[in-house]
């Protein structure tokens, strides 16, 4: 909340509702992370003999919206401010209709039990992304200088919040995640990553901005309301958590190349506008 509360500070309601007035940019995103994703996460699963947790995981987080912290990283990335935030908030507005959705049909083709309300993907959404972002936007808005001053606090209190509180889940679910080597279960994992990574960067459009943003947006997404659609699906929570985790590190690893990449793609191109 606190790193979402940091990016709203830097923000204004016309990024957040960026994505709103570029349809065109609206539906490819959609096509990238809600659409090709989740069939992609469905032909893993048909086509490979792989834990039960794992296969839940993959689809579940196909259908989640983009993590809280990302944004940063697609900034730091040479990505698209208005198009990162615009993103964040038009996926996890969207998330509200679509993971129950995406999720109900999952359970009905591989005929298992359960779903997941709006209403619970609501309150993710809303105390995770929408709630504090707005916050965020609108101190910004009515009082600027307090915006800039407690912007870079906010941002380095949120780190280092989620570095303490992510250590112990790490190390008490490290036994799962272990559990889940050996097997080509992360093989599969980092197959499913660089797919979102390529999609994302061809449907981002002729703006390169664009596509870096929607590339890394369309392999990483939010954990708490992919972990939400797992355990609606019949999943056993711990054991999801694992794989969740375990996907969450691979996408990163399998990222650094790209953003590697794009950062210099980007400082290459401000260097050759500033020549001329």
């Amino acid at each position: 909340m606190l790193t979402v509360l940091a990016l709203g500070l830097n923000a204004t309601v016309q990024d957040a509702l960026f994505l709103f007035r570029k349809p065109a940019l609206l539906f490819r995103s959609l096509l990238s992370m809600n659409v090709i994703m989740p069939l992609v996460a469905a032909a893993l699963v048909v086509t490979f003999n792989m834990p039960l947790s794992v296969e839940v995981a993959l689809v579940a987080i196909a259908v989640a919206p983009v993590p809280p912290m990302l944004p940063k990283k697609e900034l730091k990335a040479g990505g698209h401010a208005s198009y990162a935030i615009g993103l964040l908030v038009a996926i996890a507005v969207l998330a509200i209709i679509t993971v129950p959705v995406v999720v109900s049909w999952f359970i009905d083709a591989f005929d298992r039990a359960g779903s997941i309300s709006p209403l619970t993907v609501a309150k993710i959404v809303a105390s995770s992304v929408l709630a504090p972002l707005f916050a965020g936007i609108a101190i910004r808005a009515w009082a600027p200088k307090i915006a800039i001053h407690i912007a870079r606090p906010a941002l380095r209190l949120g780190n280092v919040l989620l570095i303490v509180s992510a250590l112990p889940l790490a190390f008490a679910t490290w036994p799962a995640i272990h559990a889940l080597f050996g097997n080509g279960t992360v093989l599969i994992i980092a197959a499913m990553a660089l797919t979102g990574l390529f999609v994302g960067h061809m449907l981002g459009g002729p703006e390169p901005e664009h596509r870096t943003v929607l590339a890394l947006s369309t392999t990483s997404r939010h954990p708490a309301v992919a972990l939400g659609a797992a355990v609606a699906a019949g999943a056993e929570a711990k054991s999801v958590l694992a794989a969740i985790l375990l996907y969450l590190i691979v996408a990163i690893l399998v990222s650094i190349p790209y953003v590697v990449w794009r950062r210099r793609t980007a400082a290459a191109a401000a260097t050759s506008i500033a020549s001329d």
